[in-house]
This record gives C-alpha cells, structure tokens and sequence, in this order.
C-alpha cells in the first residue's frame, strides 16, 4: 500500500474516531497535514545531504460553551495507535476550553460538502534522481535543494464535511555560481522530464557565461526595466502581506486601500485572480469551505474583490468567499499579455533586464511603496543587447506606478512560481505570473 492509500485509510479511521468520542454540545473541525519527500541538498555538484521524511500532522478545533481551542499533534498511520493519540488530545482541548474565555468571533461548524482529489505524479524514482541532475550539470559549481513526493491535506468536521486533496510534485531550486557571481532559476512540476530540466540548465549556464562581462555601476534614477517571472513573482508576494486582505482593508493596513477606495488607479494591463485550476494547491481552506475555482480580484487595473474569511464576513457584517483565516492569495495568477519572448530585448531597447529580486519590505504601505535589491543574472541592455551584468541596485517603488501608468507591456507567457519552502514541513501552492515591461522603475542606490 502507497504512503498516500495507507495515509488516506488511517485518518478517516482517526478522525471518524475522534468525532464519534465527542459529547453534547461539542463541535470539531480536523485537518490533515501529511508528508513523504526526499530531500537532497547539492553544493558544487555534490550531494551533501541526502534525507527522506514522512510527516503526519493533525490539527483540531474544538468548540465548546462559545469558546474555541485549538491545538495539533502527530499521528503514526498506525490505526489503534492514533486513536489514542486522538483520545488525549481530545481530553486537553476540552480542558483548554475550561480556561478560556467566550468567543466572539466563533464561526459554527457547517457542512461544507466533500470533495476526493488525488493527482499522481511522474516523478523520478529516488535513486536516479542525483544521476539526473548532478550528469548535465557536469562541469558547473551547482548548489541547490531538490524536493519530492507525495503532499496530504485532508479535513473533516462534526457535521458531516470531508475533503481529501493529495497530489505528487517536486522542485529543484539551484544556483549555479561562478566566484562571487550567480545565476538562480528553478524547475518544478509533478512531471520530471528530463529534456526540459536540461534545457532550464542550459538556460541558467547562458546567463552565467554573460555575468563574466566586465561589471556596470549604474548611478541612482530612473531606468525603462524589464521584469522577468522571477522578479514578478517576488513583487507579487507583497500582495500576501494583508494587501488583499477585506479585514486589513478594514483595519488600515492593506497596500491596495487607495485602490479599493478609487484614489490610486493600476494599469488596464494588470490583472490578478486566485485560481485553483491551476492544479497548485487545495480549494478547501482550514474550515473546510470551498472557495471559488477562479475568483478576480483586481481585474483590468480596477478592484473587484477582497478576500474575506468567514470570520471576518461575520464581524464586519459582509459576504465571505471562503478565504483562509489569514485572507492571503493561495493559488495566485497574474494573467498574461501580449509581449512575445522573442520581442522582449527589441521592446526593452535600452535599460535593465532583471532575472530576480529580492529583500523586499514595505517603504512605505499605505501608498504602496516597496523598497528592495536587484539580483543574480541582471544586466544592462542598449539597443536591443545585452551589454554587461550590473552592479546591485536597491530600488524604492510604488505598485500605483510601476503596475499603473508605468506599466507598458505585459508578456504572452507565464511561468509557475512554486512554494519552495520546507520550514516545519513543505508547502503546498505558487504563483503563475508574467514579466513585465516597465517605464522608469526607480532606484535610490
């Protein structure tokens, strides 16, 4: 039996046990958190880390006389075993509630259906997966992180809800360097197909043969940039940092509140949705409802929804539409435009080509203005071609300019920006975006 038969049979088993053990007046809600990856960790093309982990998490929300506890713990696949495990924690959440004070806020438990999505993956088998990367990269200074294989959620709940979403996927997240220089890309998938893999290698080898070029100190202004994927998707993380968010809206603390407001205004050519057909994550939230299959949320330059929790539907009196508690994007799409690939350098002309950015923070988030650095494979381009890599630059922009008037052209392609991290465990979701062409991106240093 597969890690993910085997993790299916023994959390219905848990959990159905868990909610059958609860008494009058009790409500539960239950997610599953579970796991089988190897990990191996590459420096100068050799492995210096190799580790296989399975993990299984559940976490449990109980509710109890008005008040709500929550708490998580870890269970074996061993049936009778996990019972047990469920039983003791089941007698410290009831406790937990016997401490606590009413909330207010407490969102009843509801049915929210069901749902069964399992997607099998091609990956490579484990013991060919070193020979795979470490074979065409013969020859290069690589270091890098790959990571694989089966990822779990599942929830349930006391009326009558259950979700299951497993699917099978991998990332190889690498750097090749040469001295001081670097060039970082990524290939990921559930899918491993090796030609491609090679021909994203290749790509990353170009770039580093152009950093060998004397380097260009550029002086502080304002600079006519293009914006690849990968520089995208990182401007595209702040807006999970409460800009989307109805309850930061509410509180004052959303980028986009002058936006919502009709005070700022963004370029027609800027769109951005949640879209769980993307395949990159799970519709089901903690709760168990299910958000829309797409969802606009600043279509053509103009607002159209903020994402709102159940929880803050009912304290600000609105509309949910089954936002996670944290009211981030979680399969994020900036939809494509018109710019063909091989017209990027043409349309560019003369100005900065950036493969990647990164330390970005807010500068200022009520008017949406971000501050970061320019890095790896970043270079200066006149007349259509590349010339020399550039010195780091640090930049202080406004999202109102660079995606409002700013923003001239949009590319006909997109690329997935996968969820590479693997604190406490990996993550499920991404982001598919576009680059971009940008009229006078600023830079302060």
């Amino acid at each position: 039996m597969s890690f993910t038969e085997n993790m299916k049979k023994s959390f219905n088993a848990t959990a159905d046990h868990l909610l059958g053990n609860l008494k009058s007046g009790e409500e539960a809600n239950i997610n599953l958190s579970a796991e089988e990856s190897l990990f191996v960790r590459f420096n100068g093309n050799k492995v210096r880390q190799n580790t296989h982990v399975e993990q299984r998490t559940v976490g449990l929300l109980l509710q109890k006389d008005g008040k709500t506890a929550n708490l998580s713990f870890s269970i074996t696949g061993n049936i009778e075993e996990d019972k047990k495990r469920a039983d003791f924690w089941l007698a410290q959440a009831r406790q937990e509630c016997d401490l606590l004070p009413e909330d207010p806020y407490q969102v009843p438990l509801k049915n929210n259906g069901t749902s069964d999505s399992t997607f099998q993956g091609d990956l490579l088998p484990d013991e060919k997966v070193i020979e795979a990367i470490t074979h065409p990269a013969q020859g290069s200074d690589l270091a890098g992180l790959y990571c694989g294989g089966p990822l779990i959620t599942a929830n349930k709940n006391s009326q009558g809800q259950s979700h299951w979403f497993a699917t099978q996927n991998f990332f190889m997240d690498y750097s090749l360097y040469m001295g001081e220089k670097a060039v970082k890309s990524i290939y990921a998938g559930t899918s491993w197909k090796q030609k491609d893999f090679e021909a994203n290698l290749a790509q990353s080898k170009n770039q580093l043969r152009l950093m060998e070029r004397p380097k260009i100190t550029l002086k502080p202004g304002a600079y006519r940039t293009y914006l690849a994927p990968g520089a995208v998707a990182e401007m595209a993380s702040m807006f999970s940092w409460g800009s989307l968010s109805f309850n930061g809206y509410k509180q004052g603390g959303s980028s986009m509140q002058k936006l919502a407001d009709k005070e700022k205004t963004l370029s027609k050519l800027f769109s951005i949705r949640e879209n769980y057909g993307m395949g990159l994550t799970h519709r089901f939230n903690s709760l168990g409802e299910l958000a829309p299959q797409t969802m606009d949320l600043i279509s053509q330059g103009e607002l159209k929804n903020f994402l709102v929790s159940t929880r803050s539907a009912k304290e600000y009196e609105v509309a949910g539409n089954a936002a996670d508690a944290g009211e981030y994007p979680r399969a994020m799409e900036i939809l494509p435009g018109g710019l063909k690939q091989e017209n990027i350098l043409k349309e560019l002309g003369t100005g900065l080509y950036l493969s990647n950015l990164h330390y970005l923070n807010w500068s200022d988030r009520m008017n949406a203005r971000i501050t970061g650095m320019t890095r790896y494979a970043c270079f200066w381009v006149e007349n259509g071609e590349i010339v020399a890599p550039i010195a780091d630059l640090r930049f202080d922009e406004s999202l109102y300019d660079c995606l409002g008037e700013n923003l001239l052209a949009v590319t006909d392609f997109q690329e997935v920006d996968p969820m590479v991290s693997t604190y406490e465990s990996r993550a499920f979701g991404g982001k598919k975006v576009p680059g971009m062409l940008i009229k006078d991106f600023k830079f302060t240093l």
